[in-house]
């Protein structure tokens, strides 16, 4: 042997092979066949396969307070198959818009989901129906009280103020063609406020993100939006439909797995089967236990009121429709004392529950039985 020779290690010059033996043949597949220069071994592949949507038994919601010291962490330790979380860099109103959001989709895909075999399924909130004041695009003023009319030079497609009490959130035509470029295609946008960004959608597929969970289809019916839509001639419930499929097909271009959920709005479908092709599941909030609009975890009002029967019983009408579909029904209910009556009644119309607070600011501390 010359210089530690090993099959051609660590003498990176010494090319000199040495006489064949098992010891020899055991110490080259193990260790490589140089320990100076690259090894020839192969890079070790993904810690596993994602989880399948369709079999994911636990999921969870986190909107707020990603970007706190060790939040990441909770969230790569935990064992929920599929993780929907805001994508936190795209919020230009704090530092957030300096968090990695990249490297935490890149942590998260590399941790594994409830059944050790498979990893996290990881998705992002999208909020495709308002326009949001502190997003990277928004580059108008923030001091319409919600009297009258929008502010002088804020887009012809923000109509109004979100209904729900949502600061700082604006229903929007959807179909203008502006607010698609914002959304999707990523046209026309002057680069002095926005760098290097080009739409929602194209940040969600450069981070890595395995899908999207758009909020806000139920747009299409807020009553500005179907004034706005009647004015110009156009369905309401067949524009939003277009919009998801566009939504769909601009993503399965550049990521032909990616995955499309809807979040409420179980309604759409009335009329429209052709919505079950452009999803891959739905998400309804509130089937029985709701709380107030609060950013508040503490918030006494951000959970266990109890909805009214008959809406219930509406929701349950139209996500049967999904079910038999065959596209998996996730539900976020906004309980505490009643976490275990929600759980037993989602599961009993065949759900993926996940019970928590309406703040989103952490993982929930009533999760689902057996997690």
């Amino acid at each position: 042997m010359n210089g530690f020779n090993f099959r051609h290690g660590s003498d990176a010059h010494n090319h000199t092979d040495v006489e064949s033996s098992d010891l020899m043949d055991v110490i080259a597949e193990h260790w490589g066949r140089n320990t100076t220069r690259p090894s020839s071994a192969q890079v070790p592949a993904p810690v596993a396969e994602p989880m399948n949507l369709a079999d994911a038994a636990y999921w969870a919601y986190q909107l707020q307070g990603i970007s706190e010291a060790g939040a990441v962490d909770v969230l790569v330790a935990s064992r929920y198959d599929m993780l929907v979380l805001e994508p936190t860099r795209t919020d230009w109103s704090s530092d957030d818009r300096h968090f990695d959001t990249r490297g935490m989709v890149a942590r998260l895909k590399d941790s594994l989901a409830s059944d050790g075999a498979h990893r996290k399924l990881v998705i992002a909130y999208m909020d495709i129906g308002e326009a949001e004041d502190w997003r990277w695009y928004w580059d108008w003023s923030r001091d319409w009280d919600c009297v009258g009319d929008p502010p002088a030079g804020w887009p012809d497609y923000i109509l109004a103020c979100d209904p729900d009490g949502w600061s700082g959130n604006y229903p929007v035509a959807y179909w203008d063609p502006a607010w698609k470029d914002i959304v999707i295609y990523g046209q026309n946008q002057d680069s002095a406020p926005y760098g290097d960004y080009t739409s929602v959608l194209d940040e969600v597929l450069k981070d890595g993100f395995d899908g999207i969970y758009l909020d806000w289809v139920e747009g299409y019916e807020d009553e500005a939006v179907v004034a706005a839509a009647q004015a110009a001639g156009k369905d309401p419930a067949v524009e939003m439909i277009a919009f998801i499929e566009e939504i769909k097909e601009y993503a399965a271009a550049r990521n032909p797995s990616f995955l499309v959920i809807q979040q409420n709005a179980a309604a759409l479908s009335d009329g429209h089967s052709e919505l079950f092709a452009l999803i891959d599941g739905i998400a309804q909030e509130a089937v029985w236990y709701d709380g107030d609009a609060t950013d508040d975890w503490d918030d006494p009002d951000g959970y266990d009121w109890e909805q009214p029967s008959a809406l219930t019983s509406y929701y349950i009408g139209y996500l049967e429709q999904y079910l038999d579909a065959g596209l998996p029904v996730f539900n976020c209910e906004y309980a505490l004392q009643h976490a275990a009556m929600a759980y037993a009644n989602s599961y009993r119309e065949g759900y993926v529950p996940y019970v928590t607070r309406r703040s989103l600011s952490r993982l929930t501390t009533t999760p689902p039985p057996g997690y």
